[in-house]
């Protein structure tokens, strides 16, 4: 009888303590979806929020819901892919990782081409606009005709710019949001024209017909100096890559002798100084034939 009495009393507390168990672990999970549930909302607050700031700035109207769901797909289904593909916990970090900067990365790209896209055109549209004036145009006509002549991403910037002083907004307030917007020493120089112009008058026509003779005087340059460096720029990736390319035809060639590289401590350490050594390299020779004008 006392035996049967232990039994249950050891049955009923190894049940309990199941029952503990099964409990702390429901909590636990709950506990992490609420954090994960948490960190999911602000996360999509803020990248719908940054999305759509970037994409007005670009003149890029697309739902940022859309991109978000997108981003998460994205995040989700490459990782995986990546460990069933390679079965290797750091490709599968590093793949997280790039789709996690790939949405900033996208940004900074798109917005560096439209950037690079308004500085060209440029020149062009101050040579427009100065004929224009030169003709007896106002101001607002002459960049009413730029808008209308001139393509993307300089027609839209004046097109935003000349519906905000319909709406009564103040000259300089539309400028200084403009200036914003384009943030280019070159646009910057003409912004200051026009507000100089705007507070002791003087011609208009000449001062925008010089600065665009400038302006594309500098395009020459800078061309010229594109391609005096372009050489140093193409040797400094080849001298990159081709280290890397020789590793790899070296495994492929004697995978017994390269393996120490990628097994032992030692070959880690060779690793991590030939990458360091490596990007030192690149990153120099970039800069020194980066020539600012």
């Amino acid at each position: 009888m006392m035996e049967t009495l232990l039994n249950l009393t050891s049955d009923t507390a190894f049940i309990a303590a199941l029952a503990c168990v099964f409990i702390m672990t429901i909590l636990l999970f709950w506990l992490l979806a609420q954090k994960a549930q948490s960190y999911l909302e602000n996360y999509k607050e803020t990248f719908t929020d940054t999305a759509s700031n970037n994409m007005s700035d670009m003149f890029m109207f697309v739902d940022p819901n859309q991109l978000f769901i997108i981003n998460i797909v994205a995040i989700i289904i490459f990782p995986i892919l990546s460990w069933i593909v390679f079965r290797d916990i750091a490709t599968m970090l590093v793949v997280l990782l790039m789709m996690m900067l790939l949405p900033t990365l996208f940004y900074r790209a798109a917005r560096k081409k439209r950037l690079r896209r308004f500085e060209v055109q440029l020149p062009d549209a101050l040579a427009m606009v100065s004929g224009a004036m030169r003709a007896g145009a106002s101001l607002n006509i002459a960049m009413e005709g730029l808008v209308k002549e001139q393509p993307a991403p300089i027609s839209q910037e004046f097109e935003l710019f000349l519906k905000e002083q319909r709406l009564g907004v103040d000259f300089d307030e539309s400028l200084a949001k403009m200036e914003e917007r384009v943030p280019l020493a070159d646009f910057g120089m003409l912004v200051t024209a026009l507000r100089i112009n705007r507070e002791v008058g003087g011609n208009l026509a000449e001062t925008m017909e010089s600065l665009g003779e400038t302006l594309r005087r500098k395009a020459t340059m800078e061309g010229k100096i594109d391609s005096l460096t372009s050489q140093g720029k193409l040797q400094g990736i080849v001298m990159t890559g081709l280290p890397i390319l020789l590793g790899v035809l070296l495994n492929f060639m004697e995978p017994e002798a390269m393996s120490k590289l990628w097994t032992t401590h030692i070959g880690w350490g060779v690793i991590a100084v030939i990458v360091v050594m490596e990007a030192m390299g690149f990153f120099m020779i970039q800069k020194i034939t980066t020539i600012d004008v």
